[in-house]
């Protein structure tokens, strides 16, 4: 199985409509390239949601172990993992209910996509959520 991104209309409206992004792999050093792209997100009203369990705290919020650790709902997961590590997040992920599965540019993973879109999921995959922000014009 391909697999098949929403169209950009369709990621446009998802970036719209949340608010909450749980960013798996968030580092908290300011040189990687999650945290660059989480804090620019941050910057444009998302409410970021660190999950490192080797971080206490990144962007100024409070980092969990694991998506199963967060509190309330979630809009949007955000992996900033390698694509081997996809299926075990997607479990995950389909755990908490959240409402999109995002994996960031240059990550994919076919086994993960296809348990995720027969489990009835939203799934972005090899797409940077920034450049997509961009993009809807809204940054």
């Amino acid at each position: 199985m391909a697999i098949l991104n929403p169209e950009r209309s369709e990621i446009h409206q998802i970036l719209k409509k949340a608010k909450r992004i749980a960013v798996v792999g968030l580092s908290d050093n300011p040189e990687r390239t999650s945290y660059q792209i989480s804090e620019r997100m941050q910057q444009e009203g998302y409410t970021i949601i660190p999950v490192n369990p080797l971080a206490d705290e990144v962007l100024g919020e409070k980092a969990v172990a694991s998506l199963a650790d967060i509190e309330g709902h979630v809009d949007i997961v955000d992996v900033f993992r390698r694509s081997e590590f996809l299926p075990e997040i997607a479990i995950e992920f389909d755990a908490i209910d959240a409402d999109v599965f995002w994996a960031q540019s240059g990550v994919s993973n076919e086994e993960a996509y296809q348990f995720l879109k027969e489990k009835g999921h939203t799934v972005i995959m090899d797409r940077c959520i920034m450049v997509e922000y961009l993009l809807s014009g809204k940054g």
